[in-house]
């Protein structure tokens, strides 16, 4: 027998208590995985190469205040700006107001919008369509195939915040680097449906000729706006997500309490087995040196069985998350946040060397007591 079947067969010699300590395990690497995802999608991940040169101008003070549309102009003049376009939220309600049916709506200016969203991909007859169309209106691919959206099809909106309908025909399907769930239609049909906004919008989305130049052009863009009656904020489009997510409060925080409190639970458990499981082995052990195992040599016997355990959980709990997530990001009202989230291969091999790290952690102390054990103590032990 080599010393790896040794490891592998103690490691599951008592199979329920080593089934109940890998589900434990599993479940706590799990929660740790889909937390690492939300952290990474949240913090860590760039979005696409053209995202890189878009800003975001709204209200200085909150998104719940507009814009003059006359600011579009005077943004397009600011050095290094390529193009304009102005967005404003709608947040209808498409068939009812249950969750599932929930999606963004914003009305936009046709013309420009596919000039600053540069990746993302409409054919150029459905583009035209729209903006012929003061009714039509553009969506996600994603989207489209959620509700079976064909080109013609009609899609009645109920206002909610503005005291306006929408009846829009679909007039084009665009893609995206990732699913946005956002449907886009003109304008002009709030304009004209609700007086006391018309000259307004929402906020300005803007694309810098490089990534470089955005926050420069964020300062240049709130400096002409700083005195006026509504000043500006201007913020890389990363960055404004950040703020959105912000919103919701100290998420930061969150995640990183519970990633520390899952390796805190998971050590203690990895813990109180592998002492349970030393502690019963202890004629063993004895016996071991006995037959001319070192004492460095039982020590990473010992060692290997906890961290073997520990990895095999932390494996089978990040692919587990891979599934979580994936229902997360499909969930309904949760999807807007969390399109296109998925556990990367980086995420999950962290998940397997936290979970083999704490396997190591935990069985060192009682691995090492047990190394040290008199050979005759341990022969004469009953337990």
């Amino acid at each position: 027998m080599t010393l790896a079947s040794f490891v592998r067969k103690n490691a599951f010699r008592n199979k329920r208590r080593s089934l109940l300590t890998l589900l434990s395990i599993s479940f706590s690497l799990l929660l740790l995985t889909v937390m690492m995802t939300i952290w990474r999608a949240f913090y860590l991940s760039d979005g696409s190469a053209e995202s890189a040169q878009r800003l975001i101008v709204r209200h200085k003070v909150s998104l719940g205040q507009f814009l003059p549309i006359a600011y579009r102009e005077r943004i397009r003049s600011i050095p290094g700006v390529k193009q304009v376009v102005n967005e404003s939220w709608f947040g209808g309600q498409y068939k009812d107001d249950k969750p599932e049916n929930f999606f963004a709506q914003f009305g936009t200016d046709p013309q420009e919008l596919f000039q600053v969203l540069t990746d993302f991909h409409i054919p150029p007859d459905q583009l035209e369509a729209w903006q012929k169309d003061r009714a039509g209106a553009v969506v996600d691919a994603d989207l489209a195939k959620k509700y079976g959206w064909k080109i013609g099809d009609r899609i009645p909106i109920k206002g909610t915040i503005f005291p306006l309908n929408l009846d829009l025909t679909l007039r084009g399907i665009y893609t995206a680097p990732q699913n946005t769930q956002t449907l886009y239609f003109n304008n002009i049909y709030i304009d004209e449906g609700f007086p006391r906004v018309k000259g307004l919008v929402g906020f300005y989305g803007v694309l810098a000729d490089s990534p470089q130049a955005v926050p420069q052009i964020a300062k240049d863009i709130d400096a002409a706006f700083r005195n006026t009656d509504r000043p500006t904020k201007s913020e890389s489009e990363k960055a404004f997500n950040l703020d959105f997510i912000a919103m919701m409060g100290n998420v930061k925080a969150f995640i990183l309490s519970i990633c520390a409190a899952v390796v805190f639970a998971t050590l203690l458990v990895s813990a109180n087995t592998m002492a349970m499981s030393i502690r019963e082995r202890t004629r063993e052990v004895a016996l071991l040196k006995t037959l001319g195992f070192t004492r460095g040599t039982v020590l990473g016997l010992f060692m290997s069985e906890a961290v073997t355990l520990a990895a095999v959980g932390g494996l089978l709990g990040a692919v587990a998350a891979t599934g979580i997530v994936f229902l997360i990001a499909h969930a309904p009202g949760i999807g807007l946040m969390m399109a296109g989230v998925k556990p990367n291969v980086a995420t999950i091999v962290v998940a397997v060397v936290v979970g083999a790290a704490v396997g190591a952690l935990s069985s060192f102390v009682p691995a090492y007591n047990a190394s040290r054990g008199n050979i005759v103590d341990g022969l004469r032990h009953i337990g």
